[in-house]
């Protein structure tokens, strides 16, 4: 079994590396995503940079880089703490991208993919936590940073068997988020257009 997650583990961070961002805005034409606007090559930065369905492109193809890997291993019947670790793997692909000089985003989307399979609920208070703080304050990093914060809390209400797991992985996102911290401390971050 530890055979079998070190090998997802490997191969989430292989997919993981795979930036929908620069990809999907090559195809179509427009920068690179790491050049332009906040520098992130995330869904949010290419929203402020494109229009609505290729951001969507990208949100998808993200969440699905944390989903299958977490998933699929969970399928197979790797342990909850193993299952952390791809999920974290995922996320660091994400953020460290061998295929693009380890110059990535803040994984939001990845981790969340990474979280949802827990269960519906889960997925629900996450979504749920990010759009509100998120309509109501127009800051896309502020919704990340409090609901990545919440989300061990709602696993140890729903699922406790994976709070470590989430909480490791909660970190890791917060840790990619200090930049961000410190401009929302300053006033400096940029919102969310309308």
């Amino acid at each position: 079994m530890l055979f079998l997650a070190l090998c997802i583990f490997i191969a989430a961070y292989f997919f993981g590396s795979i930036s929908s961002a620069i990809l999907i805005c090559k195809l179509r034409g427009l920068p690179d995503p790491r050049t332009q606007g906040s520098k992130n090559p995330g869904a949010t930065n290419v929203l402020r940079m494109s229009d609505k369905p290729t951001a969507l492109a990208v949100l998808i193809f993200d969440v699905l880089k944390g989903a299958i890997p977490v998933y699929g291993a969970y399928k197979l019947g790797v342990e909850p703490i193993y299952l952390g670790f791809i999920a974290i793997s995922a996320c660091l692909g994400h953020m460290y991208p061998i295929f693009f000089n380890f110059k990535g985003g803040k994984a939001v989307a990845t981790a969340f993919g990474a979280l949802a399979p827990i269960s519906w609920g889960f997925a629900l208070a996450l979504i749920v936590t990010w759009v509100f703080v998120a309509k109501t304050t127009r800051y896309s990093s502020l919704a990340a940073i409090v609901t990545v914060s919440l989300a061990p809390f709602y696993t140890w209400i729903l699922k406790p068997l994976y709070t470590n797991s989430v909480t490791m992985l909660s970190l890791l996102i917060l840790f990619k988020h200090r930049s961000n911290i410190l401009r929302l401390i300053k006033g400096t971050e940029d919102k969310l257009s309308n």
